[in-house]
């Protein structure tokens, strides 16, 4: 078969930059990349068949500078542009851009992404297309008085949500009307500097629905076709940590009718390309949440149980060809799990970011997994983006032997250099809960059982001058030897607690628990504080950390400037 295009520019890195060339190269395509400064040598640049500089180091340096993309893609006549996720992939002035440049843009025409990728015109297609949504607001916010007047309508919590983006960014949950001022604060900057648009919305806050989604394709030629069901209700500080599929607890009835709403939905707005409608899910009783106009990050267990190749799918529906199979053609077969690894230190709760370099990483190569990562022995993981180090995807003839799979897969990986999230997997994998699909999207971070479990995850603790506990084998089971001398694991330099809210020490030094950049300072020299103020907002990976006082007192020092990068234990504020 002749290509659909000669060569494919990139736009994104990581995971998701090398998943997409892979396909490319299967398809004969040639691809280009693009990379920041500190990404001049990551795989997806060695892995392109070019590579070409944006330079800068933060995302709005780089990879969400329109004007650098489109140069490139001038520069390299290449034909067409995937967007991978995040970043650009739901910017519509970026559709058009491309388009403008005589390319093709891998993804929804401009005008549909417009609608869906903005959750609040999303919410008003939905709703003219009788689609049950969430309550919430008619329209963006941009104060807490908005949020509080929102709230007296539907009731606390609800969450300060952006408009244009995912993943858990640029979210706030509100409990009360004194949260509202500081939430939308946040959740604006967060938006900014990860979807580069700072709007806002609110919406009610669930308290212990499902997290279910719906993907789907639709083609030029009228076809709308959907592939099934993912759960991904495992979250923590609202971003996914596990998803599988199908969903499972969800009622035959039900499953049929949210994917007849997102086929629906997607055709009202002249949909094309892939794309996942979000719903939650509470008593069996479905509400639209969003629609990703993009390829989602966990695409990957779709695919295991479909045996299609969404990103192939993606560019036959760009090139104008029909999507390859029918409604009646597909098939779920089997159920698999996707463990994203995140540069994370999960310990007591916290998942703080762990950026670093990886000295190894080592995935059983077995049938039925699958590995997307888009790191090598030897790279970094940059405090700059995203942390994910990769995706692990099993499968296996029902859930219960995917778990059993996916457990098994983990003991026998590993990332060497930098603290990850697989611990809290394990954990995860081998709850009750979770085993007998009886969790929701709050269990991880409410749990506390779990809770306790987490604050036993010790992983590299140089910093604390106690050597760390060593991992031993005996007859196939594991065992953390103990501390030399007895000693108590070392506490975290920040904590969460199980509202999420970070605890800090009590010696009334304001220390930095990762390395970041400090984007706000809330107090001045001579400020009073309690010791749950928050005082500092550090910047790590594109998520915001609220710091607390730690200590009730007088700041006598602010040893930092808004806009500094910190190191992990640097001295931020002095409170006496």
């Amino acid at each position: 078969m002749t290509p659909p295009f000669r060569t494919l520019l990139v736009a994104n890195r990581g995971e998701i930059a090398v998943r997409v060339m892979r396909t490319c190269r299967a398809l004969g395509i040639a691809t280009v990349a693009v990379h920041s400064d500190p990404d001049e040598r990551a795989l997806h640049c060695r892995t392109a068949d070019e590579a070409f500089a944006l330079g800068g180091s933060s995302a709005a340096q780089s990879y969400l500078d329109i004007g650098k993309i489109v140069s490139v893609l001038r520069a390299t006549g290449a034909e067409a542009v995937h967007p991978g996720y995040g970043f650009l992939s739901e910017n519509a002035e970026f559709v058009d851009a491309v388009e403008a440049a005589g390319a093709v843009f891998i993804g929804p025409p401009a005008h549909a992404m417009a609608i869906m990728g903005s959750k609040l015109s999303a919410r008003r297609a939905a709703l003219a297309a009788d689609v049950p949504t969430v309550p919430g607001s008619d329209g963006p916010v941009c104060t807490g008085q908005q949020v509080r007047d929102v709230a007296a309508d539907c009731g606390y919590p609800v969450a300060v949500k952006a408009s244009y983006g995912g993943g858990g960014r640029g979210m706030r949950v509100v409990r009360s009307g004194a949260e509202a001022d500081a939430a939308v604060d946040a959740a604006q900057r967060e938006a900014q500097a990860y979807f580069g648009r700072p709007e806002v919305y609110v919406e009610r806050y669930l308290d212990r629905p499902r997290h279910v989604e719906v993907q789907i394709l639709a083609d030029a030629h009228g076809s709308v076709v959907a592939l099934g069901t993912r759960d991904c209700s495992v979250q923590r500080r609202h971003q996914k940590l596990l998803e599988e599929a199908p969903a499972t607890v969800v009622s035959p009835a039900t499953t049929a009718a949210m994917e007849a709403a997102s086929c629906s939905l997607a055709a009202s707005v002249g949909y094309r390309g892939a794309g996942t409608l979000e719903f939650l899910v509470q008593d069996d009783e479905f509400y639209f949440l969003e629609m990703n106009t993009r390829l989602q990050v966990e695409h990957p267990v779709t695919e295991a149980v479909t045996g299609l190749d969404l990103v192939a799918e993606q560019i036959r529906i760009a090139a104008g060809l029909p999507i390859s199979i029918k409604q009646s053609d597909v098939r779920i077969s089997g159920h698999a799990i996707e463990l994203r690894i995140n540069a994370e230190d999960p310990h007591s709760g916290g998942f703080l970011p762990a950026p670093g370099d990886i000295t190894d990483l080592t995935v059983p190569h077995q049938p039925d997994v699958r590995f997307d990562t888009g790191y090598e022995p030897g790279d970094r993981v940059s405090e700059h983006y995203d942390g994910l180090v990769g995706k692990l995807v099993v499968w296996a003839e029902d859930r219960a032997s995917a778990i059993t799979r996916a457990r098994r897969v983990l003991r026998e990986s590993h990332v060497g250099g930098i603290k990850t999230t697989a611990a809290a997997h394990e954990l995860v994998l081998a709850h009750p809960d979770f085993v007998d699909d009886r969790h929701t999207t709050r269990w991880l971070e409410t749990d506390t059982s779990l809770a306790e479990r987490l604050g036993t995850i010790v992983t590299d603790d140089d910093e604390t001058g106690l050597p760390p506990r060593r991992l031993a084998s005996v007859n196939g089971r594991r065992f953390w030897l103990p501390y030399a001398g007895g000693g108590q694991p070392p506490r975290a330099l920040l904590q969460r607690n199980s509202a999420g809210l970070m605890q800090g020490a009590s010696d009334g030094l304001v220390r930095a628990p990762m390395q970041g950049v400090v984007v706000k300072i809330d107090v001045t020299v001579g400020d009073t504080v309690d010791s749950s103020d928050v005082v500092c907002v550090l910047e790590a990976m594109k998520m915001e950390n609220s710091l607390p006082a730690g200590r009730s007192g007088h700041v006598v020092e602010i040893a930092v400037s808004e806009g500094q990068g910190v190191s992990p234990g640097a001295v931020l504020l002095t409170i006496e």
